[in-house]
């Protein structure tokens, strides 16, 4: 069992109508890997539309990264958006202060995220939707930790993706 609520291939196939028919004003997005590669200065293809597209439909939107203010306070000003950094995600406490600065409920908000153990448990430790998304490209030799975590998830991945069957996991 992962906890994943739903799963989308990237991030960018979010809409805000499937987001809208879940209930869901605000979403706690993670950087590296969802966002944009690891330590790149610039959001990945599409990111950029797709924010302004959550924008003009009401969502709200907050980074929350375990990064320190160095690496995402450029990032987030880059994009617009409010963040919190050194979340210690999976701890629910970034996910907490992140809801409590958009100003919604548990129910309201969902978090969307590349890694189980760390964006999925923390939207489940903060009882808020889960959505995984797949990572934008593998890790490279530098992330050594987050690629021994990805061989420890990969027996709980989704193998369903809510953009190919439009269905809850």
């Amino acid at each position: 069992m992962t906890g994943v609520d739903f799963a989308f291939r990237k991030t960018v196939n979010i809409s805000p109508g499937f987001l809208r028919e879940h209930g869901i004003k605000g979403l706690i997005l993670d950087v590296d890997n969802t966002l944009t590669t690891h330590d790149h200065p610039a959001p990945a293809e599409g990111i950029m539309d797709w924010i302004e597209s959550m924008k003009k439909n009401g969502i709200r939107l907050m980074i929350v990264s375990n990064n320190r203010a160095e690496r995402v306070e450029p990032f987030a000003k880059l994009l617009g958006l409010d963040f919190v950094s050194k979340g210690a995600k999976p701890l629910k406490k970034g996910y907490v202060r992140a809801m409590k600065k958009m100003r919604l409920s548990p129910s309201e908000t969902a978090a969307v995220g590349d890694q189980l153990f760390t964006d999925i448990w923390g939207a489940n430790f903060a009882r808020i939707t889960s959505i995984f998304v797949q990572p934008i490209q593998p890790e490279g030799k530098k992330e050594r930790f987050i690629r021994f975590k990805r061989v420890l998830e990969k027996p709980f991945l989704p193998q369903k993706f809510t953009d190919d069957t439009g269905v809850k996991l």
